[in-house]
């Protein structure tokens, strides 16, 4: 059933304002669209009003999500999203309150993520995938392989990158792109991105645009680089490489820093996450026994005992 004519006009309106009014990537901003929409055609199908609907409407809603099966923590972030958009109109006028607020949403730990993590090793042997590879696509490959490796970039900060974004600071080659929530985020290029990114660019060109592009020209979209990942996996012969995902780079990229000893704040900082209890749900190594601070408080008793 499609939604009641004066609902579908004024929704729509106030989604798009909503959206407008908020720094987001486009990838996120669609996925808002979609947590919204979904919402408004639920609201449909149950005759209901959306600006009169109640946390009793909303608890309906999330249980319905639950039972399709949705994941919790999939269902937490469409709610996250649409208790936005509600917060959106109360500022409006347009409804008296959020009725996302007295809502039950889901548990979600913290301490877990569904994500399919990688070994060190297991990343070099998806770059090592990658290198098997030739042609102007393969350079294009192993440009983006390596920028998710070494930076731990989200997939929609990568194929969101312009030619424009790449620069130079301070004797750094560094990227520029908008993070999560719209911020301006700044990361340094290793000298193993900038090598593969001028290889990359020696077959792309310097025409400005997007700076990972298809052999039409098009953006790369996140869809092709979950395909890339996959198939490389699958070559490299890692376990669950139907289930990897860029964001798998992503974790691997956490847990090698903090493997390699360095702070939690500049890993948070790094990924851009504004938690640090987000930042070590990403380090897959962190309950690893050889990382227990006793260890360390022993040891430095034992130098205590020995002066």
């Amino acid at each position: 059933m499609s939604l009641l004519p004066h609902i579908t006009a004024s929704a729509t309106q106030f989604t798009e304002a909503w959206l407008r009014n908020r720094r987001l990537s486009e990838h996120t901003r669609d996925a808002y669209r979609r947590d919204v929409t979904t919402w408004l055609r639920w609201c449909a199908e149950h005759h209901l009003d959306p600006l009169t609907a109640t946390f009793l409407d909303v608890n309906a809603y999330a249980r319905t999500l639950e039972a399709r099966p949705m994941a919790a923590a999939t269902v937490a972030r469409k709610l996250s999203g649409l208790s936005s958009w509600y917060a959106f109109l109360v500022k409006l006028g347009a409804v008296p309150a959020n009725p996302v607020s007295g809502a039950d949403r889901p548990y979600v730990d913290r301490d877990h993520s569904a994500t399919i993590g990688l070994t060190a090793d297991e990343v070099d042997a998806l770059l090592t995938a990658a290198d098997t590879h030739t042609g102007p696509a393969a350079t294009r490959h192993r440009a983006v392989l390596t920028l998710l490796a070494d930076l731990g970039l989200r997939v929609g900060e990568l194929v969101s990158l312009d030619l424009a974004d790449l620069g130079v600071e301070r004797g750094h080659r560094t990227v520029r792109f908008t993070g999560k929530g719209g911020r301006p985020r700044r990361r340094v290029l290793t000298p193993a991105a900038a090598a593969t990114l001028d290889a990359y660019l020696r077959t792309r060109g310097t025409a400005d645009g997007p700076l990972f592009t298809t052999t039409t020209g098009a953006r790369l979209d996140r869809h092709a680089v979950f395909r890339l990942v996959r198939r490389l996996a699958q070559q490299a012969g890692i376990p669950g490489a139907d289930r990897m995902s860029p964001h798998s780079l992503r974790h691997a990229f956490a847990t090698a820093a903090r493997a390699e000893g360095v702070p939690l704040e500049d890993v948070q900082d790094a990924m851009g996450h504004a938690d640090p209890r987000t930042t070590r749900r990403y380090d897959r190594d962190r309950h690893n026994l050889d990382r227990d601070p006793a260890y360390t408080i022993a040891a430095a008793r034992d130098r205590r005992r020995s002066a």
